[in-house]
Order: structure tokens, then sequence, then C-alpha cells
């Protein structure tokens, strides 16, 4: 701003004064604010369309009426008919049944994962024996290759399994579990082994100065303060368990009460694709709650400081 010279009398705006107090921006040039903050307004709004479209889509059709041809982006009439038909109607698939199952997977897998993650990790970080790099190494080998590579041997394998245990062969939910957990160890390994890495081993020299065994020193020091990466670990085993199609498919076979509900609601659509579509969206409505609601819970601890609080003074 420039000085006024001696001699001058400057006069104040009072009205640009209280515009500059109460935060007044004078009007730009459109093109220029496009050129500068505009597009990013676009891009974003772009992106949350294209997120949004497939979950009013299946809103629609849960709570609509009519069959697939015949559905619109709003709904002319709310109804609950999908849902009723899904689960009252004459011949209706076993819905509940598979819910459960699904929800033993998930549940199973995301506890025994985190649990035998957070083992290998911290024998991997904190302990020092003979073959711990190439069985870093090996871990890391593994993943390489992807689940659906092993598919023709895991089938026999579990085959195999039925004839001497067939409470966790082929065809049921169990035998389903031991193959995700299988699965899930590599890369999820590495990732909670990187992160205990970061926690202090001044920690750990402390806890065995005050007489702590290994064990002692895993459960009480470092698992506490691992629980933002067990929440990351937890939950994306939960969501892959849910989601996984083809692993399920060809374990559980033909066996109906064994069955995902990923599973059943695709054998259960593929019978009339068209006219069950509305039922097979509140199904799908259905199983993403879980998802949500763990979500939701795991949250703090998502975003949570990794270390925070873990060494003071």
């Amino acid at each position: 701003m420039k000085a006024p010279m001696p001699g001058e009398t400057t006069t104040v705006d009072p009205f640009a004064t209280e515009h500059r107090r109460a935060g007044y921006v004078p009007t730009r040039n459109p093109a220029r604010w496009f050129r500068d903050t505009g597009w990013r307004h676009v891009v974003a709004l772009t992106a949350v369309a294209f997120a949004l479209f497939p979950v009013i889509w299946v809103l629609s059709a849960a709570f609509g009426t009519g069959n697939l041809s015949a559905q619109r982006l709003i709904p002319r009439e709310i109804t609950l008919d999908n849902f009723r038909t899904l689960m009252t109607e004459p011949g209706h698939p076993p819905f509940w049944r598979w819910f459960a199952n699904s929800m033993i997977v998930g549940v199973v897998t995301a506890a025994g994962t985190v649990l035998l993650c957070a083992l290998s990790a911290f024998a991997f970080s904190r302990l020092r024996f003979r073959g711990r790099r190439p069985g870093l190494l090996a871990l890391l080998l593994v993943q390489m290759f992807p689940n659906l590579l092993a598919i023709t041997a895991l089938f026999l394998f579990m085959t195999r399994i039925k004839t001497m245990f067939p409470a966790i062969g082929l065809g049921t939910i169990w035998g389903l579990i031991f193959i995700y957990l299988g699965g899930a160890l590599g890369v999820n390994t590495w990732l909670v082994k990187g992160f205990f890495d970061t926690i202090p081993f001044s920690l750990d020299e402390s806890a065995k100065i005050d007489g702590a065994s290994h064990a002692q020193t895993f459960f009480l020091i470092i698992l506490p303060l691992a629980r933002p990466v067990l929440a990351v670990i937890a939950l994306l085993s939960f969501i892959t368990s849910q989601a996984e199609f083809l692993l399920a498919d060809v374990i559980i076979g033909a066996n109906d009460e064994q069955r995902t509900l990923a599973v059943g609601l695709s054998r259960y659509i593929l019978a009339g694709f068209d006219n069950r579509w509305g039922p097979f969206a509140a199904g799908a409505l259905i199983a993403a709650v879980p998802v949500v609601l763990l979500f939701l819970f795991l949250q703090r601890f998502i975003v949570s400081g990794l270390t925070s609080g873990a060494v003071k003074g």
C-alpha cells in the first residue's frame, strides 16, 4: 500500500474496511478462476459422481420396483418388496445361512491373519536366528505369484484332505478359511514387520531388564502399540474374504449350506438375471453393512499415530 505524501489527507472507505473484516474477496475473472482452481472442483465432482453412481444404482435396485431392464436411477416408488422376496418367497434361498457363513469366514480369517502375521512379524523383526533373511525373501517370492495359479493344486489338496479330515476338506468353510489364512500371510507379514521395525528397541531392552520374556514383551508392549497396523490388516482381510468369489466357489462347490454370501447370491441370480436383479441388489446391500460398520469401528485406530506415546520421558 502506497504511503501518503506529507500534507496529503487519506480517506478510509468504511464499506471496504467492513468487507475486508468479513473476508470479502473481490470478484475475479471467471476464466482465470477456472484456470487456477475451478478445474479442481470439476475433477473432484467427477470423481465423487463416478464413485457414488454404483452405490446409488444398487440402492435404486434394492428399494425400487421392476426388473433390470426397467430400472431407473431414481425409482418411482420406494418399497421393501425385494427384501421380502429374497427372504420369504416360496423356494427362497437360505440367505441368512449364507450371511452367517460369510461372517464366520470373515471374522475367523481376520482374527487368524492378525495373530499369525503379528507373531511371525515379531520373530522376523525382534529375534535373530538362522534362516531369518531367507525366510523373509521366501515370503516375498511367494507373493509374486497370484493365488489363481495354485487353484488346481489347492483343489486336489483339499480333495485329499477330505478323505482324512472331512471337517476341513473340500466343500467346507473351514477348509476355505485355512486357504485364506495361508494366502494372507506373506504380504501382511511384511507390512506388520515394517511397522514393528519403527517401534523403538529400547522398549524391548527395558522389558528384558524388568524380567519380561519374549511372550510378555510381545503381548503386553509391542502388540498394543501396533493397533493401527493390526486394524488395517483385520479390515483388509475381512473385506477380501467377503468379496472373494473364485476360490470360494471352487472350494465350496455345490454344498448349498456351506456357501458364502458371494457364491450364494451369484448362483441365485444366474437362475434368472433380469427378474432376480432386485432381490440380488437387496442381498448385496445387506452384505455391505458389516463391512461399513467394521470400517467405522476401526477408523480411529487407522488414523491414529503409529508410535505416539510409545516412549515417555
